[in-house]
């Protein structure tokens, strides 16, 4: 039965689709977020006033149990996949989603799902999947009724994985494979990942535990740039790339605004990204996964030479 949701980093490539499914369920929507201005986007995908953006600084408690109170579903997105100023890992991964936690314990909320990520490990090399390993264990210690889902790489239209390679391709002439592009991984669609967290936080059988998720297949880095530029119909050169050249690039490549590549990022692509075989998935949530090669030509069209809707037979490579 619907009720009222806060779900904290709303706005965000998955965000948005959970908003549209709870909204289609007939929830009432605080999107918590640090700039409600550019989540306005959000309201009409929702009846007037059912959808509403509020500013969120998930690391004040105080602001946060005011967002929580009230709440039937609490709904952690947040995250960040580089650090900048105080948006470090250990602030948004680890001591915010303890925030968020424990105002749900506080405020008496009756569930909450936080979303970590696959790989996630308290002991990881990677500071990354270090914090959200912390952050995970921080919210069970609080509210060990949460329902926490760890999701492989999500592709769809927003995604920074095949669209960030694919604005690439426009302008470098080769592509990297760090470590020789031989790390697994298990894409899953973002419509899935929504639709198992939106399944977390209504079905009191997910209390408490622990899913992740991954699509129906495994494939390997260079794989994936190989469907992204099929896609494409770019010819581009994969050059391997060892990893401590990589981390050697990264330790410049990090110091730009947006940075391209940190060596954070270059410890995680050292270990697989895939599915546990004893864990808890996609199909104990009845969601049947969504292969990657059904969805890329819905949106990676747009990086083709001359756009979407140019002559493939007159493409040139």
């Amino acid at each position: 039965m619907a009720g009222l949701v806060t779900i904290f980093g709303g706005s965000g490539f998955i965000g948005r689709h959970v908003v549209q499914i709870l909204a289609k369920q007939g929830w009432v929507i605080r999107v918590a977020v640090r700039k409600p201005s550019k989540a306005r986007f959000l309201q009409p995908l929702g009846d007037v006033g059912q959808i509403t953006p509020m500013y969120a600084k998930i690391q004040d408690s105080a602001r946060v149990a005011e967002l929580v109170g009230g709440a039937d579903l609490v709904i952690n997105l947040t995250g960040i996949l580089y650090e900048s100023g105080r948006q470090t890992f250990e602030a948004v991964h680890h001591k915010g989603a303890e925030a968020v936690a424990k105002a749900c314990a506080d405020q008496g909320v009756g569930a909450l799902v936080q979303m970590s990520a696959l790989g996630a490990d308290p002991k990881g090399e990677a500071d990354y999947a270090r914090t959200k390993g912390a952050g995970e264990a921080a919210v069970r210690a609080a509210f060990p009724k949460a329902a926490i889902v760890r999701p492989s790489i999500v592709f769809g239209p927003e995604d920074s994985f095949f669209n960030r390679f694919a604005e690439m391709s426009q302008f470098s002439p080769f592509l990297p494979l760090i470590g020789g592009g031989q790390t697994q991984y298990q894409p899953v669609y973002v419509g899935d990942v929504a639709r198992a967290i939106v399944t977390c936080g209504t079905d009191p059988n997910c209390a408490g535990e622990t899913y992740e998720l991954g699509g129906p297949k495994v494939y390997r880095f260079k794989e994936l740039l190989e469907l992204m530029l099929k896609e494409t119909r770019r010819k581009r050169r994969l050059v391997s790339l060892s990893f401590g050249m990589a981390d050697f690039i990264a330790r410049f490549a990090q110091l730009a605004p947006v940075p391209p590549l940190t060596r954070d990022q270059v410890r995680l692509l050292r270990h697989d990204n895939v599915v546990s075989p004893e864990a808890k998935g996609l199909a104990d949530l009845g969601i049947s996964p969504t292969l990657v090669e059904s969805v890329l030509p819905t949106y990676l069209d747009q990086y083709r030479i001359g756009g979407r809707f140019k002559d493939p037979a007159k493409s040139p490579s």
